[in-house]
């Protein structure tokens, strides 16, 4: 069979998965070391390349930057704090496997007088050379990142760290014009005059960015640290019942509601109640009239947290195209499959038959119903009472690319359903599904008991189980077994068809071949 014979046979707009392609092998536990002017971190990368997941993932608020604006040098304690860390990485490293580790400096190490005797510093006492990059190599790497969990987004990224800021635009997969400014909190922090000063700069400053990027009114994608700490406390503020950072969303006026919340609250107040670190509490009133200033300016049509950047833009360099062209969510899913189901492959036999009950989804909708199929038998081993409720858990929380806060809930709520006919109650469940319309929750009801039922038909991964077809006008839903099958359609399984019918407001047909 030839290749394209092959991709045409297997799932049509996802193609053949490829965590096992030597290109993607190469890319498996793989190490950066990324030394930033407040923090410095080691990433370790493993399982599918495209959508990977954090192995290992430290950081150590060093503060490097802290002060460079007055002094022109790097912060004493922080360069003592930053080699110890890497000293520390370094080792892990080697004890992980990852092979030579990458790492790069930004933009307290680029401008700092002794930038390169630290590096010199580093280099004799770890053996680890750190690549200095300016700031718009710096605005690209983010931009991949971005790229890495949003494939063939619109919009503008906008980094932060401690010494300075990045925007840069992404268009259909492919990164453009990027500028770079030295709107790091830290910095801002020395800017004599005062507050008043202060936000002068912040103004002029952005609005000398603006013309020069033009008119940037699709999404605003936020990364950095600072950035994800104003999000935390926006979730806190708001009673917001999922606590994942990555693709959370923020109006304009939910961002200025916030930076006068932050404004008028005390510090120590606001770090107890959003779990944010001192250190980081320290720079977050700065970053967020920044952040401010930026929506002003800008008027993005909306706003998202991205938990992907410099570190993932790094490993998304490395990445071949064919690769960068898979939907993050389907690799990440067809990987935990082969890694964690009793039956790997039978998740695309599972939904082959449950698929003619959704001829009219959406393709993202058939997106989500595909990956649950791929997920439905992977929590497993979880203990009976509570299988229903981690593989919601699982869903939800889980380190996944290309999906939304609600696609989340909805691919729970599908899984939960996998397991459990009936909902689970609880207080700190039911604030998390009621993200979603009623109508949503009862299709992602529909797409579980669909599970549930073709579960039971479980032969082997390229089984032929039989059909079924729903009839809308009619309301009815038939079900035609093959032979193999039949024998599998037992008291359970045909009480579970008939929840099925229930769900879609459709009688049960039956079609048993002898």
């Amino acid at each position: 069979m030839s290749e394209n014979q092959a991709n045409s046979s297997d799932w049509g707009l996802f193609g053949r998965p490829l965590f096992q392609d030597p290109k993607a092998r190469a890319l498996s536990r793989v190490g950066v070391v990324d030394v930033g002017s407040n923090s410095v971190r080691l990433v370790v990368f493993d399982g599918a390349a495209r959508s990977p997941a954090y192995f290992f993932n430290e950081k150590v608020m060093c503060g490097l930057g802290e002060g460079i604006g007055e002094t022109g040098r790097l912060n004493p304690s922080g360069r003592t704090r930053a080699l110890s860390a890497i000293r520390r990485f370094q080792r892990l490293a080697e004890g992980m496997n990852t092979g030579p580790l990458t790492a790069v400096a930004t933009a307290a190490v680029r401008e700092a007088e002794d930038g390169q005797e630290f590096r010199d510093l580093v280099e004799s006492e770890t053996g680890l050379q750190l690549h200095v990059i300016d700031g718009t190599e710096e605005a690209r790497l983010s931009a991949q990142g971005v790229l890495l969990g949003w494939p063939g987004s619109y919009g503008l990224v906008c980094d932060i760290g401690g010494s300075s800021m990045e925007l840069a635009e992404i268009s259909d997969g492919v990164v453009g014009k990027r500028v770079s400014s030295s709107l790091g909190p830290q910095r801002l922090m020395s800017v004599k005059g005062g507050r008043k000063a202060r936000k002068a700069l912040i103004r002029s400053t952005i609005q000398e960015l603006h013309a020069r990027l033009g008119t940037q009114q699709n999404r605003l994608f936020l990364v950095g640290g600072s950035w994800r700490a104003i999000a935390r406390i926006d979730m806190q503020r708001r009673g917001y019942p999922l606590h994942v950072l990555h693709e959370y969303r923020m109006s304009r006026k939910a961002v200025s509601a916030t930076a006068k919340y932050i404004a008028e609250q005390d510090e120590d107040s606001l770090k107890a109640e959003s779990g944010v670190s001192a250190s980081r509490m320290k720079l977050v009133p700065i970053a967020s009239e920044v952040l401010k200033e930026v929506v002003r300016e800008f008027r993005p049509r909306d706003i998202a947290i991205s938990s992907y950047g410099i570190r993932e833009g790094m490993l998304y360099e490395q990445m071949p195209q064919s690769l960068r062209d898979r939907d993050p969510l389907i690799e990440a899913c067809r990987f935990a499959e082969s890694k964690d189901a009793r039956l790997p492959g039978f998740g695309r036999t599972l939904y082959e038959f449950i698929q003619p009950l959704f001829k009219a989804a959406a393709p993202e909708r058939l997106k989500l119903i595909k990956a649950a199929c791929l997920l439905h038998d992977v929590s497993w081993r979880a203990h009976p009472d509570y299988r229903a409720e981690t593989c919601f858990n699982l869903a939800t929380q889980a380190n996944l690319a290309g999906i939304g806060h609600n696609e989340r809930i909805f691919l729970g709520l599908a899984l939960l359903y996998r397991y459990s006919n009936s909902r689970i109650t609880t207080a700190r469940f039911e604030p998390t599904a009621e993200l979603l319309s009623q109508a949503e929750q009862t299709a992602a009801e529909t797409v579980g008991k669909a599970m549930r039922f073709g579960a039971m038909l479980w032969l082997q991964k390229d089984a032929h189980i039989g059909k079924m077809r729903l009839y809308p006008k009619k309301r009815v839903l038939e079900l035609s077994l093959s032979r193999e099958a039949v024998p599998l359609f037992g008291e359970v399984a045909e009480a579970r068809f008939t929840s099925l019918a229930q769900a879609l407001k459709a009688e049960p047909k039956i079609v048993l071949k002898q």
